[in-house]
């Protein structure tokens, strides 16, 4: 009987701590929490370089690069010329692919043209 009861507890001890531990296994480091949901487009042509930093793949280097290649070059025409950019190459473009567009946004289209 006392086995049993001794199980018990430990058993309960266990499962008390369980949740925890699986918290502080999930934890995500700042920079991963700090990133939006992945159903955010982001337009390329417009992103300041914390916008591009909050893309998959995408670090503070290869957006300052994002950001200085389209300053050289103009906007993009297509998203594919993402992979113009050092540092992005196929298969992360296939990845943010999705998430990222170069159309002008409603906005701008609602914005009278002087």
């Amino acid at each position: 009987m006392f086995r049993t009861v001794l199980s018990l507890v430990a058993l309960v001890s266990l499962l008390a701590l369980q949740p925890n531990s699986a918290a502080a296994q999930n934890k995500t480091s700042p920079r991963a929490a700090a990133k939006p949901a992945a159903t955010t487009i982001v337009n390329i042509n417009t992103a300041s370089a914390s916008d591009l930093e909050a893309l998959p793949g995408i670090g503070a280097k290869t957006a300052a690069r994002i950001v200085e290649y389209r300053q050289k070059n103009g906007p993009f025409k297509k998203v594919e010329e993402l992979m113009n950019v050092r540092g992005v190459g196929e298969k992360n473009f296939l990845k943010l692919k999705p998430q990222i567009t170069v159309a002008a946004s409603k906005a701008d289209h609602d914005q009278p043209q002087q």
